[in-house]
């Protein structure tokens, strides 16, 4: 096997970095990883990064022109040139690329590099895959219907106890994010931790092949995105993808609670830990001590020893995500005193599970970024064991459940009931209207339960409801916006 850090106008050089070696990225070695042609400009052209957006390109980086739905980054190459790429990935349709920015490029300005591909999002991913082998870097893969993001933050944040570890920004996990974010590994962090998304078959099996992770981590199986598939076994199958491809070192950790992960593993060739509260599992939780909203905490045991471990995070499901992410850290040999000091600072990203009091005397359990049945169904769980003045549920309606809508929202709607909410508010079309109605048919008051059409409707009703000791969760599709909710409720944060 050739040494790919070797310095060379064909090939990943390396210089002298804050991080280690960077590699640096020259037009040669990406035409070849691209399988495309360079068909203007110098070989030997090195690039400070890659870009897929004219508007945000940073001059010097590479654009790499990808079609869309609704456009197509071909249209917009001359506007990189003009914004300062130095080279450009194009499809080639027999258009004039060879003069592409020639007339931008009066002397001393060098004209663009061209590179010409048959297809220019799976050239990223295999740029991106190349990048992947070239850095060195040990990938950690995170996918699950729920809680994926919140495991690969954690997960990151333990890992940095001992490591250079990089992670995708926000959501950046699908077949065009992921690529993105494992450019990054130029700098060649000694860890990455990304996760996979997907909402159809298929998609995660393209994922696992650009980023080859050495751990794979799979941490549930739920109903989100139910309406793209038969059934959550189809769900299911989908997920296992995250198995493709492993060899005998490669890693699993994998949630001993969900029937349906436990289900797939069997043939896994590598080594699997298991994680899990309820069940026995390598890294598993007991003498669990529930605070609401104040957090969790639990004595952890791990292969490695036990430790008790206290977080702000508030839940069973961060509890469980928690528990995967401690099992990739002791894989990697972080001591488990540094992962408890971790846990103990941990904050909720931004409408992802996040408390916010308001001097008011109101609290926002902000969960607005997205929604699912069995996200909800855990996020009202929290709100019931909670101690607050009045609990109120703000639910927007969830998305991409087909012909499941109904019948998934009238089951939010008997355990918000269970959950013995003071108010709920169900925002949205018809689903939302249903899961109000089985609310009222499960117990809870008909003046306690309102429907509102759209989240800005119900933000004004919220606001003029609440009062001191009040416990507000809100919780939906991103679609719906819920997240206006609490923009009105935390304006000013009073």
């Amino acid at each position: 096997m050739t040494d790919e850090r070797k310095p060379g106008p064909f090939g990943p050089g390396s210089t002298a970095g804050p991080e280690g070696n960077a590699l640096q990225l020259h037009a040669a070695w990406i035409a070849a990883a691209m399988a495309g042609e360079i068909v203007r400009g110098d070989a030997a052209r090195e690039f400070a990064g890659v870009s897929i957006d004219s508007r945000t390109l940073k001059p010097g980086e590479l654009y790499v022109a990808i079609r869309g739905e609704r456009f197509d980054g071909a249209d917009f190459a001359l506007a990189a040139v003009d914004a300062g790429a130095t080279g450009v990935v194009v499809p080639g349709r027999g258009r004039p690329w060879s003069a592409l920015g020639a007339e931008q490029a009066p002397p001393p300005r060098v004209a663009p590099v061209v590179i010409e591909v048959d297809d220019t999002t799976r050239a990223l991913q295999a740029l991106a895959r190349a990048v992947r082998r070239a850095s060195g870097t040990k990938v950690v893969a995170i996918t699950g219907s729920a809680g994926k993001t919140t495991t690969k933050e954690i997960a990151a944040e333990f890992l940095a106890a001992r490591y250079r570890v990089i992670r995708n920004r926000g959501n950046f996990n699908n077949h065009i994010g992921l690529p993105l974010s494992l450019m990054e590994l130029t700098q060649r962090p000694e860890i990455a931790v990304v996760e996979l998304g997907m909402n159809h078959a298929g998609e995660i099996s393209t994922l696992v092949n650009v980023a080859e992770p050495d751990v794979r981590v799979w941490t549930n199986v739920g109903d989100a995105h139910l309406g793209f598939f038969a059934s959550v076994d189809a769900i299911a199958d989908a997920k296992a993808e995250i198995l493709e491809g492993a060899g005998v070192s490669t890693r699993l950790v994998a949630n001993a609670d969900d029937d349906r992960v436990m289900a797939h593993i069997g043939s896994f060739p590598g080594r699997t830990v298991t994680f899990g509260i309820d069940r026995e599992a390598d890294v598993k939780a007991s003498a669990i001590v529930d605070r609401g909203i104040d957090g969790i905490g639990a004595r952890v045991t791990t292969p490695r020893g036990s430790v008790d471990i206290t977080t702000p995070l508030v839940g069973r499901g961060n509890l469980a995500n928690i528990l995967a992410a401690t099992a990739v850290a002791t894989e990697f040999d972080v001591p488990l005193d540094a992962i408890a000091a971790r846990a103990s600072t941990l904050r909720a990203a931004r409408h992802r599970g996040e408390v916010v009091r308001l001097a008011s005397g109101v609290t926002v359990l902000d969960d607005s970024y997205n929604a699912s049945p069995a996200a909800t169904a855990r996020a009202l769980d929290v709100l019931a064991h909670a101690k607050a003045g009045r609990r109120i549920a703000v639910l927007g309606e969830m998305l991409e459940l087909g012909s499941h809508a109904v019948a998934r929202h009238e089951d939010v709607g008997r355990a918000a009931a269970k959950a013995n909410v003071d108010v709920l508010f169900a925002v949205g079309g018809d689903a939302a209207r249903a899961l109000a109605d089985a609310a009222r048919a499960a117990g809870l008051a008909r003046e306690a339960v309102r429907h509102f059409a759209t989240s800005d409707e119900a933000a004004e009703a919220a606001a003029a409801l609440v009062r001191r000791g009040d416990l507000v969760l809100v919780k939906g599709s991103r679609g719906v916006k819920t997240d206006r909710v609490v923009e009105r409720l935390t304006a000013g944060r009073g």
